[in-house]
């Protein structure tokens, strides 16, 4: 009980953040969803840095793991949201933005996540 605990809160956390940023930045671009790619990004980062802090002597707690991957970053990351706006650019025609969205997101967030488990190692 404790465990699902910890994910309903980190998860509400995550998801009200997503809102906000998604609210804000999705707006500069007609046809990039900039919140949502900076959330999917970021949610990379931070669940890389909080593994690495895990993974580095213990840092980090199995609650506090728990709260912050599978509840915040998974509540703050958005890949249904991606998802769903990828297949928006795939109706639309837009192929362009639907290959540079996708594979920005992809190789970005691959990115983001070794550089956070290379921020811990330092």
């Amino acid at each position: 009980m404790n465990n699902m605990l910890l994910v309903f809160l980190g998860g509400g956390i995550g998801s009200v953040l997503r809102y906000f940023i998604s609210k804000i930045f999705n707006s500069y671009f007609q046809n990039f969803f900039l919140g949502t790619f900076l959330v999917n990004i970021i949610g990379c980062l931070l669940i890389g840095i909080v593994l690495g802090m895990s993974f580095k002597n213990n840092l980090l707690s199995q609650n506090h793991t728990l709260l912050l991957t599978t509840g915040f970053c998974g509540g703050f990351t958005t890949f249904s949201t991606f998802a769903f706006e990828s297949h928006s650019f795939i109706k639309s025609g837009d192929f362009l933005f639907f290959t540079l969205y996708t594979l920005l997101s992809f190789a970005v967030g691959l990115l983001a996540i070794a550089l956070g488990l290379w921020l811990t190692k330092l």
